[in-house]
């Protein structure tokens, strides 16, 4: 569904192929095991994000750096390390590709494509520039300006949890959610384009 969307969506101008976003969110899952086999989703990981630890999977996406729109939709286990998923994430047909902190690494990898990486710097690193200096400045700046383009990323996950109220896995197993995530991306894009694409009705 997804693929056919995009096609549809392709004709219309709407995707570029210069650039991919690249980012990922946790769902959650049930953490109880009180159900019918008293054991918890043997394919859900817990995850630490900041300090706190959560229990379900990960939905990473690769999107359009222009419009936003996802072309891309992965399911793992919430432990599985976002860089591990970059290059999976690219359509082979952008140059560049941007991503967070957590994608530091992605051009040195095995299955690394040939598209220019701009993945953020560590905050730590970032908060530690001093603005007085020009060069350190530009950098900011620099840093600035790729935070601006990955933020397109966001939005899809937004329409997801918020829109659409996604933000707990409906089924057991990454499949059959990823399956229904992928639906829901695919719908998640007709909903941005959609005033695009009601322009010739009026």
């Amino acid at each position: 569904m997804l693929a056919t969307v995009d096609a549809l969506l392709i004709a219309k101008g709407l995707f570029l192929t210069a650039g991919t976003v690249v980012d990922a969110t946790l769902i959650a899952a049930p953490s109880s095991t009180k159900n019918s086999t008293g054991t918890r989703d043997s394919e859900m990981h817990q995850a630490k994000k900041g300090n706190q630890w959560h229990f379900g999977m990960k939905v990473h996406i690769g999107a359009d750096a222009k419009s936003g729109l996802v072309h891309t939709v992965i399911g793992t286990a919430a432990n599985v390390s976002d860089v591990t998923q970059a290059n999976s994430l690219l359509h082979g047909r952008e140059t560049d590709a941007f991503g967070d902190a957590g994608y530091q690494g992605a051009h040195k990898r095995a299955d690394a494509k040939p598209v220019s990486w701009h993945v953020a710097m560590r905050p730590g690193k970032r908060g530690r520039l001093d603005k007085n200096k020009l060069a350190e400045r530009l950098i900011d700046e620099v840093e600035r300006l790729k935070a601006s383009i990955r933020a397109k990323v966001e939005h899809p996950f937004r329409v997801i949890k918020r829109q659409f109220g996604f933000v707990k896995v409906r089924y057991r197993g990454v499949a059959k959610n990823t399956a229904q995530l992928t639906t829901l991306f695919a719908l998640g894009n007709l909903w941005k384009a959609r005033g695009r694409l009601l322009q010739p009705l009026g």
